[in-house]
């Protein structure tokens, strides 16, 4: 299995949690030591929790499961857009639009109006219309493409949410746990681990250490058995 080394852990600052005050007391289990006021995460335990992680996400995507990637953090867009990708999943990496998990019917609909707009402008008869009713057309488009452009394609409710900054990602982790999905997270020790199915000890306000865990992930899920 695709696993980073400690050094290279060490290398990317993986190991760096926030300051005692700002900490969850429950993300001490992933903890090694405090050093001048600041949580040292263990990164034996993020090899740990990494490697569960991707045998999860790789038996999801062997069987054809739908998998939802969201990191709306500017460090996680790239990282969690490509892995997504590289997997056709879906992915959220802008805004995350309130009711997207618990109220997906009312999603569902602007998913259907954002295809059927797409389709309109690819028609013949779009060329017909004036100028004007053409612009009406492509600028309701793209604002529900901005909001949308990750999720276009789906069609149910995802069957897990993998997460980079599950603080960050708060309202999607509620959302998740509201309707039972089961929730893959790299979370920093700001972050209450017990709210995650799968939790990822590591520093997620770095950039090196989130494109180091997810290419990890990619060619892990990739690797033949």
């Amino acid at each position: 299995m695709s696993m980073p080394t400690l050094t290279e852990l060490m290398e990317v600052g993986a190991h760096f949690g926030h300051k005692k005050e700002k900490s969850c007391p429950r993300a001490k289990v992933f903890t090694y030591i405090i050093r001048d006021s600041v949580y040292v995460i263990n990164l034996e335990k993020t090899l740990e929790q990494l490697k569960t992680a991707i045998a999860y996400l790789k038996k999801a995507v062997e069987e054809d499961k739908v998998v939802l990637f969201v990191g709306t953090k500017q460090q996680a867009k790239e990282p969690v857009r490509k892995l997504a990708e590289s997997f056709k999943m879906p992915f959220m990496v802008k805004h995350w639009p309130a009711g997207l998990l618990t109220n997906f019917a009312t999603i569902k609909r602007s998913l259907k109006t954002l295809a059927d707009l797409e389709n309109t402008i690819k028609s013949p008869e779009f060329a017909q219309l004036t100028k004007k009713e053409r612009k009406v057309v492509e600028e309701k488009k793209e604002k529900l493409y901005q909001i949308f452009e990750g999720i276009k394609d789906l069609k149910n409710m995802p069957d897990a949410l993998f997460a980079v900054d599950t603080v960050k990602e708060k309202v999607a982790v509620s959302e998740a746990r509201k309707m039972s999905i089961p929730i893959v997270g790299v979370c920093d020790t700001n972050a209450n681990p017990d709210l995650i199915d799968i939790p990822i000890p590591a520093n997620d306000d770095s950039a090196k250490t989130i494109v180091l865990l997810l290419k990890n992930i990619e060619e892990g899920i990739r690797e033949q058995k």
